[in-house]
């Protein structure tokens, strides 16, 4: 079995988020760039343990992005990827992304490509779901297990008062998310083999953007904490119907 892993570089998540261009770009000064949590932790992470198990023969990698995104791939094959792939552009369009990495993959006859469920950035949880439509694969997403027998994918994922166990032929994509597998830290001959693991990088394919960010904007900021004591109820629910609007 051939798996293919999708990683995307996302913000670190102690990151001071700041925007630049008249707020439609988001400023990468000084922010550190680290691997999606969903794609190293489940996703890459149980590509792995398959790997590990005698199932797979290969893990690759693949990311959409322009020469500073390699260090945070290094990271990914330090885990134990054995061959990453950059698509050379740079997209936050989620229709993009998927059709770059499905141009890519149409001709690499992969049985198994996971994602995570989402990215920490941008949180759209479409990427899998747009990849699987455009190779024409079977798609689960949300997959909190999986195991392989053969050609077959046993899959599990968490639905409204319990959990679906789902069998599905290969070839198919998996989007993952916590409970898939535990995470890992890679080690110092992880570090050092993966300077001179293959990173591959391809030119991008011609795909049409389909979203434009308009603008970004931050939160509102937090305002002081309002206190009652147990003598003020009537204050309380009015407060919380009045201000807060959550009753």
């Amino acid at each position: 079995m051939k798996i293919l892993v999708c990683i995307s570089p996302v913000p670190d998540t102690t990151t001071k988020i700041a925007f630049t261009e008249n707020n439609t770009q988001f400023s990468t000064q000084g922010v550190t760039m680290v691997i999606n949590p969903y794609d190293e932790w489940y996703a890459l992470v149980r590509a792995l343990e398959l790997k590990e198990a005698g199932l797979a023969t290969g893990v690759n990698l693949v990311t959409v992005g322009k020469a500073d995104s390699e260090s945070v791939v290094r990271k990914a094959l330090a885990l134990g990827g054995d061959e990453a792939i950059r698509i050379d552009t740079d997209s936050n369009d989620p229709y993009v992304i998927a059709a770059q990495i499905a141009a890519y993959a149409k001709s690499e006859n992969y049985d198994l490509i996971l994602s995570g469920k989402e990215t920490t950035d941008y949180n759209n949880g479409a990427v899998g779901a747009m990849l699987a439509e455009q190779l024409d694969m079977n798609y689960i997403g949300f997959a909190s297990k999986l195991d392989v027998t053969g050609n077959v994918a046993t899959v599990s994922r968490e639905i409204e008062g319990g959990e679906e166990v789902v069998n599905c032929p290969t070839p198919l994509v998996v989007s993952c998310q916590k409970g898939m597998s535990e995470a890992r830290i890679p080690n110092m001959r992880g570090i050092m083999a993966a300077r001179t693991k293959p990173l591959k990088v391809v030119p991008p394919a011609d795909i049409q953007t389909l979203t434009q960010i308009v603008s970004y904007e931050m939160p509102p900021a937090k305002t002081g904490v309002k206190m009652f004591t147990i003598d003020q109820m009537d204050e309380l629910v009015a407060a919380l119907h009045n201000d807060a609007k959550v009753i």
